[in-house]
């Protein structure tokens, strides 16, 4: 299935992959072998420390490979602004406190609250999704608090 990503969020993840394969790997490969040299291994706690590493690292390395030849790049010039979507950043009041706030939408994996940027899978980006300006988007979280948000503004 694919999974949509930016291409700062792809190219992101070849990095990762790029610095897991040629410096993590060969990491581990040694701390196997330096653990390996110090005599039996059915005793040895390092070398099944260093193996159980490894097993980590490659089912990453998989992972990651499997997540980048799944993704779809997002074209940002294709998106629409007159509803919330994907990509957009939506500038919200929220009706109780009257508080404004302004997230942009973005897939899973990109998601960063500091930045706010909040993945389109959460509660209150699913409550957005397809709303234009003017509208309001009634929200219940998991916890069963509900939440109100007027839609002031939607950009790239």
């Amino acid at each position: 299935m694919a999974s949509y990503v930016t291409k700062d969020g792809l190219d992101k993840m070849k990095v990762e992959l790029e610095q897991l394969e040629t410096i993590e790997r060969p990491k581990i490969t040694q701390q196997i072998a330096e653990a390996r040299d110090k005599g039996d291994l059915s005793e040895n706690a390092e070398y099944d420390a260093a193996k159980e590493a490894q097993g980590m690292l490659e089912m990453k390395i998989s992972k990651l490979k499997d997540m980048i030849i799944n993704s779809k790049v997002i074209d940002e010039t294709q998106l629409d602004t007159s509803k919330v979507s994907i990509l957009t950043t939506v500038r919200l009041k929220n009706n109780a406190t009257k508080a404004e706030q302004k997230f942009t939408l973005v897939p899973d994996n990109e998601s960063d609250l500091k930045a706010g940027k909040i993945s389109v899978n959460t509660p209150i980006a699913k409550g957005l999704l397809g709303k234009v300006v003017g509208e309001t988007a009634d929200i219940v979280l998991p916890n069963g608090n509900k939440l109100s948000f007027e839609v002031l503004e939607i950009t790239l």
